[in-house]
């Protein structure tokens, strides 16, 4: 199967590269390298640099390859502030990839959706399909948008929300955001939230179902069971073998204190929820950290600085 990736380089789209590649698939990816690293895309694949919101790249892409799938992983996520670059490639983006995916007739687009397309005060726990969008940063803005036009395009689609996905090259979140600052020897500090973390590996078993056929429409990938962030960095600090407490604060107001989604029908129709042990996990990506030196995290979150 000739499968286009976008957003290859980073942490989801190349871990799902390099997966799909020992499966005997073709594989094609497309960057800005923005936030993915030029180091993470697999040699076996054809890489593409170029931005999505530049339609005449997208259609070249899409002329020369002709993919069966389109799994749509790229996003603009690392300034909160950056509303343009948002727009422009979570949107804009996601419009020319439907676009051609529609005119180059794909059998199936795989969208990752955030779950801060709920908003800050979901109005139920765990949180089910049904709940009102109510996005509330330009991140979730722009993601929950572009969900909209890949419904609004009748394409053949699955839409994964997701729990905070970790493992090896995640560079985002709590987890590498408090391995960097153990390793700098810098103060860490634990906001007094919740989150549902799910290893990546997990997510790529879901995923490999959906592109073979499985499921249709809009999924929670979540383990059912959320996790205090004070656990995360006792877990982290735990692979590092050290006994460092972290200080506790009170949460920024454009953060939520837990979002914990239903995986229900996830069940029900890929057979599967993650169950990947969180400290095995942890120690994963742990390992993967000591080996390839972290020089910046990323959050969409305003006021946290790393």
């Amino acid at each position: 199967m000739k499968i286009l990736i976008t957003g290859g380089a980073g942490f989801i789209g190349s871990n799902l590269a390099d997966y799909l590649l020992n499966k005997g698939n073709d594989i094609f990816i497309i960057d800005n390298l923005a936030t993915g690293k030029i180091k993470n895309i697999p040699k076996e694949s054809i890489f593409i640099k170029g931005d999505i919101s530049n339609d005449a790249i997208c259609l070249k892409a899409f002329k020369e390859i002709k993919p069966d799938v389109v799994i749509h992983a790229a996003a603009s996520y690392k300034d909160p502030n950056n509303w343009y670059e948002d727009t422009k490639t979570n949107i804009l983006g996601t419009i020319n990839i439907i676009k051609e995916s529609l005119d180059f007739k794909i059998k199936r687009l795989i969208y990752f959706q955030t779950s801060l397309c709920y908003g800050l005060n979901p109005i139920e726990q765990p949180i089910t399909l049904n709940h009102p969008l109510n996005p509330t940063n330009s991140y979730s803005i722009t993601k929950t948008a572009a969900e909209r036009y890949i419904k609004l395009s009748n394409i053949d689609f699955v839409s994964f929300r997701l729990a905070n996905v970790y493992g090896p090259r995640n560079l985002s979140g709590p987890p590498p955001t408090f391995y960097h600052r153990l390793s700098k020897e810098k103060q860490c500090f634990v906001v007094n939230t919740r989150r549902d973390f799910v290893f990546i590996n997990d997510l790529i078993n879901i995923v490999e179902k959906a592109i073979n056929g499985v499921g249709n429409g809009f999924y929670h990938i979540s383990t059912g069971k959320d996790y205090s962030i004070k656990e995360i960095y006792t877990a982290i600090a735990d692979a590092m073998n050290l006994n460092i407490k972290a200080k506790e604060i009170e949460k920024n107001s454009d953060d939520v204190f837990s979002i914990l989604l239903d995986p229900t029908k996830t069940l029900k129709d890929f057979n599967i929820i993650p169950n990947y042990p969180l400290k095995e996990g942890i120690k994963q990506a742990v390992n993967w950290y000591k080996e390839n030196e972290i020089m910046e995290t990323y959050t969409h979150l305003k006021g946290f600085k790393n």
